[in-house]
């Protein structure tokens, strides 16, 4: 799963947000005028929605059905940013309503919860009746980081602790609350896989990316995007949790292998099945004093990506594709590449297709979100 729609600031081409559905196989772009929602692979427009009282800057999809999450603009006076709207696409009007004494930083969906964070409150709703479960003082958070694992086998969410840099989870399937001390500054970034059991956590300094046993808090990775400080923008699991990709506001796409040597982590033991076997030889790239880790400082010892692919933009947003060993970056220019990478080697990836969905709004297609089920 991915960690979220990502704001577009100053907004470009008409674009305020950008973010995946759960499965990753759409995404979903708040605009100044409404919304519009993509599929992924193939590429293609399933909707374009247009609201004449102002834009949308929160747009979470559920799924691909015809429910969704949405946010106001601040210019906009029937759906203010600090109410949420339940909209169904079907119906073409909000079936439910959330109202808060401060602006929402984001949404998040499931087929029985709603996730809501503000700046220093996260709540917690069932999806029937908007009744409300839980409430989490919080860390400052003007991201709005939240996760809720999507699988329908697993009950596991994650909200920022009330200590900087803490990650508080909770497992309600064991009925127990988790807190991760992740980083020591204050986190820029987080997600869920797609069943729960792994956390992946970025902080403000955008230099080290950490993976996340969600069960006892252990940290199964430690990976270096870079050397120098950057804002992580996204982070995304492959379905199976055999990769996990992350953006930042230095323009360079990132791929990390899970199942490598030294990794910390037993292959089989998720039951996860390796896209393709030879996925199992796939290991990410070490300092040649990797050897002596433990003894020289963290920067020796720690894996660095497999796969890289430059985006030349300060904002996007990855995932993995459907197809084996493909990724989906969606830029805030309002592009949407599609890009394969050798699952032995890895190295640069290469742009199979390229799309511009920057376009002014217009009818929209005979074809529309699905109907829930």
């Amino acid at each position: 799963m991915s960690s979220g729609s990502v704001q577009i600031f100053p907004p470009h081409n008409d674009i305020l947000s950008i973010g995946f559905n759960q499965d990753q196989s759409c995404f979903a772009v708040g605009t100044e005028t409404g919304f519009k929602i993509y599929d992924c692979d193939p590429f293609g427009e399933r909707c374009i929605r247009t609201f004449p009282q102002g834009g949308m800057q929160s747009v979470e999809m559920l799924f691909k059905c015809n429910i969704l999450g949405l946010v106001g603009t601040g210019s906009n006076t029937t759906f203010p940013p600090n109410k949420v709207m339940i909209w169904d696409d079907q119906q073409a009007k909000g079936i439910g309503y959330l109202y808060f004494r401060s602006d929402v930083r984001s949404i998040r969906l499931r087929r029985d919860r709603i996730l809501v964070a503000l700046d220093h409150k996260t709540y917690c709703y069932n999806f029937v009746d908007l009744k409300l479960l839980q409430e989490f003082d919080t860390a400052p958070n003007p991201k709005g980081l939240s996760c809720l694992s999507p699988s329908a086998r697993s009950n596991v969410m994650a909200v920022l602790g009330s200590e900087k840099g803490h990650v508080r989870v909770e497992l309600a399937a064991l009925r127990r609350t988790q807190i991760i001390r992740a980083h020591t500054s204050s986190l820029a970034c987080m997600a869920l896989s797609m069943d729960g059991t792994k956390l992946a956590t970025a902080s403000e300094k955008g230099t080290i990316i950490r993976v996340f046993n969600t069960a006892n808090g252990d940290i199964l990775h430690e990976f270096r995007r870079g050397s120098s400080k950057a804002e992580i923008l996204s982070l995304a699991f492959h379905s199976q949790g055999s990769w996990i990709c992350s953006t930042s506001d230095s323009g360079t796409v990132h791929v990390f292998s899970l199942l490598g040597a030294g990794s910390g982590e037993q292959r089989s033991s998720s039951g996860d099945h390796a896209v393709g076997e030879e996925q199992n030889a796939a290991e990410n790239s070490r300092s040649s004093f990797y050897m002596f880790r433990g003894v020289l400082p963290q920067f020796f010892s720690s894996e660095w990506s497999f796969a890289q692919f430059r985006v030349n933009e300060p904002r996007s947003i990855a995932a993995f594709g459907t197809a084996h060993n493909t990724l989906i970056v969606i830029s805030g220019s309002g592009v949407c590449y599609r890009c394969s990478f050798d699952p032995n080697s890895g190295g640069e990836c290469k742009v199979e297709s390229k799309f511009s969905f920057a376009v002014s709004d217009g009818p929209s297609p005979s074809h529309s979100i699905d109907n829930a089920e």
